[in-house]
Formats: structure tokens, C-alpha cells, sequence
């Protein structure tokens, strides 16, 4: 799994963790299971306003970009974040 992250202004939070092919945030659980490798699920079709973007799934690895809230004084690690790959299972770590 490839995340990459989108750095937002905003005060809102954001919880997210990863089992297997299922991104939980926020306590909705979103399963990319049934993503065949090559396709292409719409962003229109998710509803997650931290989800931006299609999600797909490119040579077995699902390709995600999550929307991620940061304060008024956001480090430049929080402005301008690399992607998280291959997160292991369990809640992911954002910059702060």
C-alpha cells in the first residue's frame, strides 16, 4: 500500500489505521479487499472526505491519497509529508 499524503489547514482530526486492505478513519472502516489489480475505484464513488482522488491497485500494491489535517504552525514535515509505503498493519503515523 502506497499512501500519499495531501496537507490540508485544518483543525479537524484524523484517526487512521490499516488491517490487511482495509483503511478504518475515523472509525469508518473502508475495505479496498475486492480492488483487482489494474482497476480503478473513482474517488466520486468513496465517500470519505479524506479520501482525494481514484484509488487503484498498480502491481499488487493499492495506491491511496488521504487528505491530512494540520494546525496553524504545522512543522515542514506536517506541510510537506512523504508517502507512507507499505505501512504495517495497525494506526498509521502522520507528521505532526
Amino acid at each position: 500500500m502506497k499512501i500519499t499524503l495531501s496537507p490540508q489547514r485544518s483543525d479537524e482530526t484524523l484517526v487512521a489505521s490499516k488491517l490487511g486492505d482495509v483503511l478504518t478513519i475515523n472509525d469508518v472502516a473502508y475495505d479496498f479487499g475486492p480492488l483487482l489489480d489494474g482497476q480503478t475505484l473513482p474517488g466520486a464513488a468513496i465517500d470519505c472526505p479524506h479520501i482525494t482522488g481514484d484509488v487503484s491497485r498498480e502491481g499488487g500494491q493499492l495506491q491511496i491519497t488521504l487528505l491530512i489535517p494540520h494546525g496553524p504552525n504545522a512543522s515542514e514535515s506536517a506541510r510537506f509529508p512523504a508517502p507512507i509505503i507499505n505501512p504495517p498493519n495497525g494506526p498509521l503515523e502522520f507528521p505532526q
